[in-house]
Formats: structure tokens, sequence, C-alpha cells
């Protein structure tokens, strides 16, 4: 992962800052592209693994289709309700489909960690319950910028 950003180097988040914000974070926002070009945003659960994004989507939603057809994506990661407290991280690059579509829960060692750290994080649960209406898209980022107005008011 690079930091692609020119401007805004002194709010940029380090590579350890930006580890803790994404891991603790719990809602993101994904831009998909749709067959006529236009952007579709829409929110979505996630966790982080310190190398990639994984995002747990229903399999016969519109961003499931545009990602399909054109695998491009970015994603927004913020929070902060101040000018002073804005912080953020947007990634982009291309989605990867991971494990069988819907998920069943098959034996697939490449989303042990992904699947513990979604349970863990959004069920309280050591092991991810699977309805079969869900799929795995992997974001390891291309670009990131990320941001931190806080580090604004350090001087």
């Amino acid at each position: 992962m690079t930091a692609t950003q020119r401007r805004g180097r002194r709010i940029m988040m380090s590579p350890e800052e930006l580890d803790a914000f994404l891991t603790g974070q719990r809602t993101c926002r994904v831009a998909t592209v749709g067959a006529d070009g236009r952007p579709h945003v829409s929110a979505l659960w996630f966790c982080w693994d310190g190398t990639s994004l994984w995002l747990y989507s229903l399999t016969r939603s519109r961003r499931w289709a545009q990602l399909r057809r054109d695998p491009r994506l970015a994603v927004i990661v913020d929070d902060g309700e101040e000018y002073g407290e804005l912080r953020g991280a947007e990634l982009s690059g291309t989605a990867e489909f991971v494990g069988e579509v819907p998920r069943t829960g098959e034996p697939h060692p490449e989303l042990d960690a992904p699947e513990r750290l979604f349970a863990g994080k959004y069920f309280g649960l050591e092991e991810l319950p699977h309805d079969g209406r869900h799929g795995w898209l992997r974001l390891t980022p291309e670009a990131v910028a990320s941001w931190d107005f806080r580090k604004l008011a350090e001087g």
C-alpha cells in the first residue's frame, strides 16, 4: 500500500495510525461504477487485516453486480463530528472475489482470519454464521489517502 497524497502530508496518518483507525472503525462507504458509468455508493461493514479491507456483501446487491462487471472500487472510512475531529481514509483498487458465492462455510483457509475478525467485531462470536446470501470481497489498496484533522491542533 502506498501513500499517494501530495497535499496534506501534515494531516496524513502514519501506517500505524491508519492500521489502528481501520481496525477500530465499523462502517465504510463503497463506491462502484455502473454499466452506464454512473457511480453508486453504499454503506457496508468491513474488517481490516493489516493489508486488505474485507467486505462481506450481499451477492444479490447492486454493488456485487457492478463489481462483477467492473471490479474497480473506492472505499471511504471516516469519523468525527466537528471539523477539528475529522479523520478518515480513502482506499481504492480492484475487488477480488474470495470463496464460494454465496458463502456457505466451505473450508477456505484464506477466509479463516477475516471471518474470525468479522465475527468478533460485529457479532461477538468466534465463528461467523453463514446465511447463504453473502460473499467476500477483498480490497488490497493500490492507493490510499488519509487525513486526521486532530493533528492541526497539535501544531
